[in-house]
């Protein structure tokens, strides 16, 4: 897709993208987007995050667009609440992983993202951690269980954490372990690896959303700044990083916009709305 060519489909990660340093959606930015939609362009949100906690991003952006979350494990409507679609990891590939992390990883905690059938399904404990587990970021859902009941059903992430940990390093020694299991990535370099369903990703993700309306990767313009949203910044006809992006995401783009703090997803789309 060239840079003058208007994408059928718009497809942004949120945090550090989408969202401010404040964690919000921007004025500027929800008027870009307004004004893509409007013109009959389809708007997706690719998140790390997991449907729960994509309530403050739609009252951001004042309507409720279709949402890639987990990394591409599941897809979310948070116009009706209901979750679409969900790939997971089986309770053996689960099992395999948690032996090898703690094996590679000594001292790491373990914690899976479940989903049942909405954002906040109470039949369904969503996030689950072992015992001592340590957040890498405010998470005030948790449910601390053994490591066997943390392992005993399927789930759509594993979560692999170490404190005080880089996240790219420990993504480099896992990697040498992980094959048929799950695929790996990082969202933040805080210490903290995430593993979702092998060929799963933010790209099968928005694929997903996109294939149905007769839209091709090469209609597509993505939106990213971490290691997790690099296969759909390849995959996309254009990606764009962020100005605050990880370099692996830098390299994956076809341009860098300006940062998160700075307007950056808005800047690009005012190119064809404005």
């Amino acid at each position: 897709m060239s840079a003058q060519t208007r994408p059928g489909l718009i497809a942004t990660d949120v945090d550090g993208t989408l969202l401010d340093e404040n964690e919000l959606v921007t004025p500027r930015t929800r008027a870009a987007v307004a004004a893509a939609v409007a013109a009959g362009t389809t708007f997706v949100l690719a998140t790390g995050r997991p449907p729960r906690w994509i309530q403050p991003v739609v009252d951001g952006l004042g309507f409720a667009p279709m949402a890639v979350c987990a990394n591409g494990a599941v897809i979310y409507d948070p116009e009706t609440d209901r979750v679409v679609s969900a790939h997971t990891l089986s309770v053996d590939d689960l099992g395999e992983l948690a032996e090898i992390a703690t094996r590679v990883i000594p001292g790491a905690g373990l914690a899976v993202e479940r989903v049942g059938n909405s954002a906040h399904d109470a039949a369904t404990p969503q996030f689950v951690s072992s015992p001592g587990y340590e957040h890498a970021w405010l998470n005030p859902d948790n449910t601390e269980v053994s490591v066997e009941d943390l392992l005993s059903a399927p789930a759509v992430k594993l979560l692999i954490r170490k404190a005080g940990a880089r996240s790219s390093d420990m993504a480099a020694e896992l990697i040498k372990h992980i094959g048929l299991q799950g695929d790996i990535t990082f969202s933040t370099n805080n210490g903290l690896i995430e593993v979702v369903p092998l060929g799963i990703s933010k790209a099968t993700g928005v694929e997903e959303l996109a294939r149905p309306l007769g839209l091709s990767a090469a209609d597509v313009v993505t939106f990213g700044d971490m290691p997790n949203d690099v296969p759909m910044l390849s995959w996309a006809g254009r990606g764009v990083a962020m100005g605050n992006a990880h370099q692996y995401a830098m390299d994956a783009a076809d341009e860098v916009t300006v940062t998160n703090a700075d307007d950056g997803v808005a800047r690009v789309l005012e190119r064809w709305w404005s």
